[in-house]
C-alpha cells in the first residue's frame, strides 16, 4: 500500500470515530468502537509518517487526499 492512502485512510478511521463516540454517550454506553477507530486511525498516521517524515502537511493534505481517491477510481 502507497503511504498516501495509509495516511488518508487514518484519517477517514479518525473522522468516523467523532459519530461513534457521540453515539455511544448519547445512549449510555462504553465507547469501544470508537476507541478501535481512534486507535486503528492513529496507528495508521503515525506509520504513514514515520515511513516518510518530513513529507506530510496540513495545508497539502487536501490535495493529497483527492489524489488519492483519484487514484482508486
Amino acid at each position: 500500500m502507497d503511504n498516501d492512502f495509509i495516511l488518508v485512510l487514518g484519517v477517514l478511521f479518525g473522522a468516523l470515530a467523532i459519530p461513534s463516540v457521540i453515539n455511544a454517550f448519547s445512549q449510555s454506553r462504553p465507547p469501544r468502537a470508537a476507541i478501535i477507530l481512534f486507535v486503528t486511525g492513529g496507528a495508521l498516521i503515525s506509520w504513514a509518517v514515520y515511513q516518510q517524515p518530513n513529507t506530510y502537511s496540513l495545508d497539502g493534505f487536501p490535495e493529497l487526499a483527492l489524489r488519492v481517491v483519484a487514484n482508486l477510481f
